[in-house]
């Protein structure tokens, strides 16, 4: 079945984390994003370690070790966090995933693409650099 976006709790800490990067003056480690956004240490190493395998941050080892992002802010959509974690953002046609309505006329009208393609424009039109 298909859906609308959702924001999981994956992409959520994908986002918060790398805006969080961009903002620090020194390198943030898992267990001080862990502390600033409140998720187990655990989930948050996982969506680093994704976030690095993307391309989007390095890590460094260490006791002053730390996440760095490996592009400018301004070249970094929120987009490319979300799709790192999530994989590509489709603009969902049907809540259904279907070619062709049973009712001739969807019943939730034209509100999962429209819905969809605003998120996915707003993700695609905001870099980090935006919110520094």
């Amino acid at each position: 079945m298909g859906s609308i976006v959702t924001l999981t709790e994956a992409a959520s800490i994908g986002l918060h984390s790398m805006v969080m990067i961009a903002r620090a003056d020194e390198m943030l480690n898992v267990s001080k994003i862990s502390e600033l956004i409140g998720s187990s240490r655990h989930h948050i190493a996982k969506v680093m370690q994704r976030l690095s395998k993307e391309g989007l941050v390095s890590s460094n080892r260490g006791p002053s070790g730390g996440f760095v992002l490996k592009k400018e802010p301004g070249e970094i959509k929120l987009l490319d966090i979300y799709e790192a974690i999530e994989g590509p953002l489709n603009v969902q046609t049907c809540p259904m995933n279907r070619d062709h309505c049973p009712f001739g006329k969807c019943l939730m009208g034209d509100l999962s693409p429209s819905v969809s393609k605003q998120i996915k424009d707003y993700l695609e039109g905001h870099t980090l650099q935006d919110y520094l």
